[in-house]
């Protein structure tokens, strides 16, 4: 009681306004303001990373689909393994599809393309954004097209349109291979907000694609699967293939995209976690200052016979609460800030760019656990030094000397 009783008088006693040495209070106050906006600076950045982060991973999946099933070996994606996986796992979602890369042509203007053939009706449960371009009702044409913008866009095209497909496979004729060519009728278009599948991808009714291509019916190249959890499920959808097919996630195709996001939102913390440690800079120099004023008073303390201890755990405490104060602060005008910036249209995006005209954000528990977590152990270390040198000071010097 006696160690909680002087700690706690002393720490109230050195948080008050000094008149005769205001610049120690000027530096707590600072220090104190440092961690505040330190702390509201890295919750902000953090939540809008990782806000950009899942949006274009979501966008991402959406456009090539979490888990992808494929042939192997030379064999054939047919209705009866479509079939088997429903049955096997009832809680996703499949839709086979059949593709070919085309070469588009409207009146003089050319432009290459990927098109699939997918049953719409299955298409539309798996990706939100050709549902959201039809509306919810699958009624193309056997050779109608659903084209991305930057087809529409690039090729001027009006719903009704004509356009030719060139197609990669080839008839034969005579001494040579001439080039598949079909008319197919253009009439919608979708935006995913990645401009790179909107310049390049197309969808038309499976059943039309099949029959320029000459597939079998039931014959496909892939199944595309739709999962709210597919680093798990891939894993049960694995051991559940025949021995001729095999699933490929989509993150594993492009792993080094991935870790370049979770590198680059590492680095970042890592920067923004600097401006807390220069903030705690300030609580080291305050603490100092403040031994350094009142040597007197702690040598007259020590030899009246209050522990070392007593005085460590006052100057230890005083940079905790200078500190903490810091991150509570902090965190309150963080979560302030974050309410305001997700609910009022405070800064606009262009939409034709990142697909939203509203500001992502999303921070994430772990993140904010490590936010805090990083701050009060900067805070920590910044107030041990102080502490650890206020119970060195020289009793009988002081003494005599001041």
């Amino acid at each position: 009681m006696k160690l909680q009783s002087l700690s706690w008088y002393l720490i109230k006693k050195y948080l008050r306004f000094d008149k005769s040495q205001p610049f120690i209070t000027v530096s707590a106050v600072l220090a104190f303001l440092g961690v505040t906006i330190g702390l509201m600076v890295l919750m902000i950045a953090m939540a809008i990373m990782n806000g950009f982060d899942k949006e274009f991973e979501r966008k991402l999946f959406t456009m090539n689909y979490p888990i992808t099933i494929l042939p192997f070996g030379g064999s054939d994606v047919t209705k009866d393994d479509v079939e088997y996986l429903q049955k096997q796992f009832e809680a996703l979602k499949f839709s086979p599809y059949i593709f070919s890369q085309v070469v588009l042509k409207h009146g003089q203007k050319f432009e290459g393309g990927m098109l699939f053939g997918v049953n719409l009706n299955q298409e539309m449960q798996i990706n939100s954004v050709i549902n959201e371009a039809l509306g919810g009702n699958s009624s193309l044409g056997e050779f109608d097209i659903l084209a991305g913008n930057g087809i529409k866009e690039a090729l001027f095209l009006d719903e009704g349109d004509k356009m030719t497909l060139v197609f990669t496979q080839g008839d034969p004729g005579g001494l040579t291979l001439i080039p598949k060519m079909k008319r197919f009728t253009y009439q919608s278009s979708f935006r995913s907000g990645l401009i790179n599948y909107d310049k390049a991808y197309m969808f038309t009714p499976i059943s039309g694609l099949a029959k320029v291509l000459g597939y079998d019916e039931g014959v496909y190249d892939g199944i595309h699967v739709y999962s709210t959890n597919p680093m798990k499920d891939i894993e049960a959808i694995k051991g559940s293939l025949p021995s001729h097919l095999r699933a490929v996630g989509w993150w594993q195709q492009n792993g080094n995209f991935f870790s370049a996001l979770e590198l680059e939102k590492r680095a970042l913390f890592i920067v923004l976690m600097l401006i807390i440690l220069v903030a705690s800079l300030n609580i080291m120099s305050s603490l100092l200052m403040t031994v350094m004023n009142r040597r007197q008073e702690i040598a007259l303390l020590l030899s009246l016979g209050a522990r070392a201890k007593e005085i460590k755990k006052t100057f230890f405490g005083l940079g905790m609460i200078i500190g903490c104060g810091g991150v509570v602060s902090g965190i309150l005008l963080g979560a302030i800030a974050l309410f305001v910036l997700g609910n009022f249209n405070v800064i606009s995006l262009p939409a034709d760019v990142y697909g939203s005209s509203k500001l992502p954000l999303e921070l994430s528990f772990v993140d904010f656990g490590f936010i805090v977590l990083g701050a009060l152990v900067i805070v920590a270390l910044s107030s041990f030094y102080p502490a650890k040198k206020a119970t060195e000071v020289n009793v009988l010097d002081t003494l005599r000397n001041e």
